[in-house]
């Protein structure tokens, strides 16, 4: 996958060229960027192609920290609630 491909709107380009951004902030941009990609997008592809492509140059950006996140399994779902849970407090 190119950089193009990954970054269409070039979000997080700009996301490392910006002086003193805030983890927070990348995060809202993280947000931004996996919105607009197409529902067919193999996303930890994208995500490892964004990480080669700009976070080699700095490793220690806050965009980084994110993308590798991004990267990381999302945690199980557990069941919560239901009725089950309601008849346990009678």
């Amino acid at each position: 996958m190119r950089l193009t491909e990954a970054d269409p709107k070039g979000l997080v380009r700009e996301s490392y060229r910006i002086d003193g951004i805030t983890l927070q902030e990348c995060r809202s941009i993280f947000i931004d960027w996996a919105l607009s990609l197409p529902v067919t997008a193999d996303v930890p592809a994208a995500i490892r192609t964004l990480l080669a492509g700009y976070g080699a140059a700095d490793p220690d950006h806050p965009m980084g920290q994110v993308l590798r996140d991004g990267l990381a399994a999302a945690p199980q779902a557990r069941r919560r609630g239901g009725r089950a849970a309601r008849a346990a407090r009678v």
